[in-house]
């Protein structure tokens, strides 16, 4: 540490240890192999898993802050406390609804809690349109991680502990 470094502000920690994510809607944990849309089942776009969802509500699996909210509605971008970059997909190929069936409960920019909700959807207009309505987790940063592992199985409910991310 130089001389004038003890001067500057000093950056908030990380968490020690690993970071979990929560569950973020209740339902059915879909494997990252089964979900159905291949560029997610393959992990192109980081390691993740879906939940077939029993209700039509999405909730914040961390404490972060919104960094995508595209006007379709149907995905959200977040940035954990713990550097952990998530993207939340709902459904597969949703984005033709064109935001029909899904109400924002946030916008861009703003600061999320854990357990919060962020979004409905209507699972029986994704129905209607011929689209499974799985909601897909991606750590889309995972390659800056010793690990990403799914921890969940089963029946989920929001908050359970569902991915956990290891420095």
């Amino acid at each position: 540490m130089g001389f004038f470094d003890m001067f500057k502000k000093k950056e908030e920690a990380a968490p020690v240890g690993p970071f979990v994510l929560g569950a973020d809607a209740k339902g059915t944990l879909v494997p990252m192999e089964e979900i159905p849309d291949e560029v997610f089942a393959q992990g192109i776009l980081g390691k993740c898993c879906g939940i077939n969802p029993s209700e039509g509500v999405v909730y914040a699996p961390a404490d972060g802050e919104i960094t995508q909210a595209p006007d379709t509605l149907h995905a959200l971008g977040i940035l954990s406390t713990g550097g952990v970059e998530i993207l939340i997909h709902v459904g597969v190929d949703t984005v033709e609804m064109k935001g029909q069936g899904f109400t924002a409960n946030v916008k861009l920019g703003d600061k999320i809690q854990k357990g919060q909700k962020l979004l409905t959807m209507d699972l029986d207009a994704i129905a209607k349109a011929g689209h499974p309505a799985v909601v897909i987790t991606v750590v889309t940063n995972t390659d800056d991680f010793a690990d990403v592992s799914v921890v969940a199985s089963g029946e989920v409910a929001p908050g359970e502990d569902m991915i956990k991310v290891s420095k």
